[in-house]
């Protein structure tokens, strides 16, 4: 299953381990799920994560090692074209250009309402962390 994952879940799963943010990230390394990256998404990760005050528990050595890990763990999609504005916010179409052409599964944003209605066009299934695990759950029982 291949889905492609928001910042703001990235950010979630660093700063709790309670979260279903943080569940999603332990399916990616039991290699249960794949995310999808592309460059331009990985630049942005390392851009919002590095921002001072955003994970003070973690310094700057721990997050590049953690994004090391992530990206080895993910499927790197180039995108030839672009669609925008789709959305609202021009920040959000790389994600919903990424999912989109990499037939990712599931794009699991905190933000779902920024997607809408452009992300139904194309079919997208855009879903929270905990809808996205409760998806996953029923996806994978016997």
């Amino acid at each position: 299953m291949q889905i492609v994952i928001d910042t703001n879940v990235l950010l979630a799963s660093l700063r709790s381990s309670s979260g279903a943010s943080f569940a999603i990230i332990q399916l990616i390394d039991q290699r249960r799920i794949s995310p999808v990256i592309s460059v331009p998404l990985m630049f942005e990760y390392e851009e919002v994560l590095h921002r001072v005050g955003y994970l003070p528990h973690l310094s700057t050595h721990e997050i590049d090692t953690f994004l090391d890990y992530f990206a080895s763990l993910s499927a790197e999609q180039r995108i030839f074209f672009l669609w925008r504005p789709v959305l609202v916010d021009s920040d959000d179409d790389m994600l919903l250009e990424l999912a989109v052409t990499s037939h990712a599964d599931y794009l699991v944003t905190h933000n779902v309402r920024d997607f809408l209605p452009g992300s139904a066009d194309f079919g997208l299934r855009v879903v929270t962390p905990g809808e996205f695990l409760r998806a996953f759950r029923e996806s994978n029982q016997p």
